[in-house]
């Protein structure tokens, strides 16, 4: 029997460098305060605070610190740790994060992103009803090494559904994510992917009155991958790429990514046969999709 291929390596560095331990964290890094419910990244440290009084503190190298007042939410201690601070950890040390949910299909991850409040979750929740397993919800972590070829790392965030969205998906949910958000873990019906993969499309959530999906192309694909995420503001504020920096990564990326729009009614009764498009789009998705040079 043939030996399993080593672990990825980030995973192990992401592991290392999310070690926690207890104690006291700043008001802000630069001797002032940040407002409750915001972060500060300054060089290879990170804080966040939130408006319950949680605070966090991660520097390059010794892990992170929490700082948890009485009667703090394990929950929302969790959902903190998994988002803004692991994300933050990501980008530090050089992972790059795409505010996305995504499913895996034959040994490739395929994501959908857009705006808060786009479908991404509620959409994953479908396929994977539809038995395509999950890979991630709400960031999806790259491993740029080779922007022309990224690589995903596995999502290490559970599914996240509103009350509409779980009645929608008939996702059966497993608690709330914190006290204050009216918002629930859900079970993937059809399981989850800890795989390393390799990215094969990323399809932005668009409304209109007709379900389709339509490739992009050229300069249109370097735009659309300039997301205003805060996830993107992390990795901008960790890397600091100069302007030719910033397009050569974008238009490496754009060059190895087959990317689309899905436009389709926000429509519930329309939910399930819209839903079916994307899950043709995804299982019939070719294995090479080669595209030109991007640029204006």
């Amino acid at each position: 029997m043939a030996n399993p291929a080593p672990p990825h390596p980030a995973l192990a560095l992401l592991k290392r460098e999310t070690r926690l331990c207890e104690g006291a964290v700043p008001l802000g890094l630069d001797g002032g305060e940040i407002r409750p419910d915001s972060w500060q990244l300054d060089g290879e440290r990170f804080l966040f605070r939130s408006a319950t009084g949680l605070g966090y503190l991660y520097v390059r190298g010794e892990g992170i610190i929490a700082q948890r007042p009485p009667g703090w939410d394990p929950d929302e201690d969790s959902l903190i740790r998994n988002g803004s601070v692991y994300a933050a950890v990501a980008c530090i040390n050089g992972l790059y994060p795409i505010h996305a949910s995504a499913v895996a299909w034959q040994g490739r991850v395929h994501a959908f992103t857009g705006p808060s409040g786009a479908g991404k979750s509620t959409l994953t929740a479908e396929l994977t009803r539809r038995g395509l397993p999950l890979f991630c919800d709400d960031t999806l972590l790259l491993d740029l090494t080779r922007p022309e070829a990224p690589l995903c790392l596995p999502g290490h965030k559970r599914l996240k559904l509103w009350p509409d969205a779980l009645a929608l998906t008939g996702a059966s949910p497993t608690g709330k994510i914190a006290q204050r958000f009216d918002k629930f873990y859900a079970e993937p019906a059809g399981g989850s992917i800890k795989d390393v993969l390799p990215l094969a499309s990323l399809t932005f959530l668009e409304e209109g009155e007709h379900a389709r999906i339509e490739p992009l192309h050229g300069a249109e694909k370097l735009l659309r991958l300039q997301d205003d995420h805060y996830t993107t503001d992390l990795f901008l504020a960790a890397s600091q790429p100069d302007r030719a920096g910033r397009f050569a990564q974008l238009a490496a990326l754009a060059r190895g990514l087959s990317l689309s729009r899905f436009i389709r009614p926000r429509d519930t009764a329309r939910f399930a046969v819209d839903a079916g498009v994307a899950e043709r789009h995804v299982k019939q998705h070719p294995t090479v999709q080669p595209d030109s040079e991007p640029g204006p």
